[in-house]
Formats: C-alpha cells, sequence, structure tokens
C-alpha cells in the first residue's frame, strides 16, 4: 500500500516533481511509488466526478474548486498552524497536491486545476508525472496522509514548504482491470518532500521545485 508512480515514468521527473504526494502506489512489480492520485476538477476539463466532504471552494484568486472521487483522499496535519501568511501557504500546497491527484485521474496532464498552482519546472515536472500515470494505463485510490508539515517564509513571495507522505494506505489502480499495486507496506511507503513555492501576482503560491527521498528515516512511524 505505497504510493508509487507508473513503471513508465523516468527518474529524472520524480528528482524534479519528488511526488508531490500524489496519491498513487504501484510497488511490486516494477512500479516505483511515487506517484499519486488526483480525481477530478471543475475547471472546464468535462470531466465530472463525485466530490469529497473535503472538496475545495473557489475564491476572489480565481482559485478552481477541485473534487475528487469518494475513493480518494488527502488528510494533512496540520491544515493551519495559527500563523496567517504560513497558513495560506499550506492551503495552496494541499490544493496543489488535490490538483495533481485530480489530473491523474481525469488523466489530463495539462488539467487548468493542476496548471493554476504550477510554474516554470514545477508545471513541467507535474505534467510529465500525471502523462507518466496515463501512459502506464493507472490511476490512484486510496488515502494519502501528509503530516510534519513545516513552512519557512522566506520572503514576501518566497517560501520553503517541508512534510512527509504516509502512502501505507494509498495505491495504484490499472483503469482497465481495477488491479491495485504496491499493496505490501515497508519503509518506503513513507516519503520527505522539499517544496519551493513562489506567490504570484493574484496572490497563489505556485510550485517552482519540488524533491523527495523515499523511506525517509524521519518520516517512519
Amino acid at each position: 500500500m505505497k504510493r508509487r508512480r507508473p513503471p513508465l515514468l523516468a527518474a529524472a521527473a520524480l528528482t524534479a516533481f519528488a511526488a508531490l504526494s500524489l496519491s498513487a502506489c504501484g510497488s511490486g512489480d516494477g512500479g516505483s511509488k511515487d506517484g499519486d492520485a488526483i480525481a477530478g476538477a471543475d475547471t472546464g476539463s468535462g470531466s465530472a466526478t463525485p466530490a469529497s466532504p473535503s472538496a475545495s471552494v473557489p475564491d476572489a484568486a480565481g482559485r478552481p474548486k477541485i473534487t475528487l472521487p469518494s475513493d480518494v483522499k488527502d488528510v494533512f496535519t496540520p491544515e493551519e498552524t495559527g500563523d496567517s501568511a504560513k497558513d495560506a501557504i499550506l492551503r495552496d500546497n494541499a490544493e496543489l497536491i488535490r490538483a495533481i491527484d485530480a489530473a491523474i485521474v481525469a488523466q489530463n496532464p495539462r488539467l487548468p486545476a493542476m496548471e493554476f498552482y504550477t510554474e516554470g519546472e514545477g508545471a513541467v515536472a507535474a505534467q510529465k508525472w500525471v502523462q507518466g500515470f496515463k501512459d502506464a494505463g493507472w490511476t490512484v485510490t486510496g488515502t494519502t496522509h501528509y503530516f510534519n508539515r513545516v513552512v519557512e517564509v522566506k520572503s514576501t513571495t518566497s517560501a520553503a514548504i517541508g512534510y512527509c507522505a504516509d502512502e501505507s494506505k494509498a495505491f495504484s489502480k490499472v483503469i482497465k482491470t481495477g488491479e491495485l499495486k504496491g499493496t505490501e507496506v515497508t519503509k518506503d511507503s513513507y516519503v520527505a518532500y522539499s517544496v519551493q513555492v513562489a506567490k504570484n501576482k493574484q496572490g497563489v503560491w505556485e510550485l517552482m521545485k519540488i524533491t523527495s527521498t523515499r523511506g525517509a528515516a524521519g518520516c517512519q512511524p
């Protein structure tokens, strides 16, 4: 039960995008658990997916409403820190993760909701990540828990985020057959992420760069 990327996804893309905590698993059969699932977004993509109780809500900045199927869940701890600046960064980071899941579920590497939260290198890496799932014919299912979320505010427009992902209950799923990939829980079910984000003119914190370490000691239960 670990998030894993499709076997077709290049290592370079993983290093650049490092699994943005997408909810996908695919271990055990040549796939590596660095993919995450995103279900669907109400962004004009034409794909309708059941909304989850934690569906996001649009705001004045034009943030898209993202809904995930009932079998795809992302849990964030903490959701807030009590610091308004850091909380805004964490909210956009959570929406980015949901948007990536939505893109995987929709099999759309250019899903508007995902592009909304990415820029430059981060956007290219996210697209490659989702394309890997599409090429493999995989989607995602299950629950991914993101925890130990810490924000370092570097300036009014730059910040870094560090967090862990528990993918022990998240899986990659073969779309045609429904087969689940990566059902064995190991130390690699836990991933450490390091993310760089930048605030755009609309006040949205966009992904610029991301790296990950699967099996990180600091993220083990």
